[in-house]
């Protein structure tokens, strides 16, 4: 495996430790960093395939046409990755709007279960923390 996927599933990793520890200070960012954690790795496992993507709706496009479309993924985690997207963009740049605690533990969870997914699909290039989760309990 080239560098450049074990870095972005590196990203993830830290990015998603970093969402949980935001939980319960600032829903904002941590529902940010639980969408960066699901980009990141979705980015790691499509770039193992070759392919690279430079906007962040190319890649939510990739997640439902190359891995929800086939049956790689259920339908509900390809909507889980948009919702979390559109949770980064009210965190993002809401202005007036914020990420509710809620919606910000529904991130989180929804980023564990996409790294979980793409772990499992990938184990012997992708392996998880063994603090993955350990920020929900």
């Amino acid at each position: 495996m080239s560098p450049y996927p074990r870095d972005l599933w590196e990203r993830a990793c830290k990015t998603y430790l970093t969402a949980c520890r935001e939980l319960a200070l600032d829903p904002d960012t941590s529902a940010s960093c639980a969408y960066y954690a699901a980009f990141y790795a979705v980015s790691a496992l499509l770039a193992l395939e070759g392919k690279e993507f430079t906007k962040h709706s190319a890649v939510e496009s990739a997640v439902h046409r190359d891995l929800v479309k086939p049956g790689i993924w259920p339908i509900e985690l390809g909507s889980a990755y948009s919702r979390l997207s559109e949770a980064r963009y009210t965190a993002d740049y809401g202005a007036n709007r914020h990420v509710s605690a809620e919606d910000a533990r529904d991130a989180v969870l929804a980023a564990e279960r996409i790294l979980r997914t793409v772990s499992q699909s990938k184990q012997d290039d992708f392996s998880l923390p063994p603090e993955l989760g350990a920020g929900l309990k």
